[in-house]
């Protein structure tokens, strides 16, 4: 069961996963337990359940096949963990930073053009 620790059950639930992997128990390719199983040992929700394996997919510490599990994967060192939601707003503001920078230069060859013209009498 999932000791109230002032931290998320999901949390530790996972945190014990990624040790177990750190420790040998768990090596890439075996497979984890189940959302149902990690109900049955935490004596958690569902949504619990599943909120920790999503977690370890989002570290890296695991891939998730549909209708066959969840297996060990050791997280790459190089590559940057950010959830689904982090990226997407990062691509998001590099488009508006992009139209930003479009229009900016717009504005700078506007300005050019007013330069240019004559002083009105």
């Amino acid at each position: 069961m999932a000791e109230f620790t002032g931290r998320a059950a999901y949390l530790q639930i996972a945190d014990e996963i990624k040790r177990k992997i750190h420790d040998g128990a768990l090596v890439p390719g075996d497979k984890i337990p189940s959302e149902a199983k990690l109900m049955e040992e935490h004596s958690v929700s569902r949504t619990v359940a599943r909120q920790a394996i999503s977690r370890l997919r989002e570290d890296g510490y695991v891939i998730s096949h549909q209708g066959k599990g969840s297996f060990v994967a050791l997280p790459s060192e190089d590559r940057e963990r950010h959830s689904p939601e982090f990226t997407q707003i990062t691509e998001h503001l590099e488009e508006v930073l992009r139209d930003v920078r479009q229009l900016a230069a717009r504005m700078d060859r506007l300005e050019d053009l007013v330069r240019q013209q004559p002083p009105t009498p």
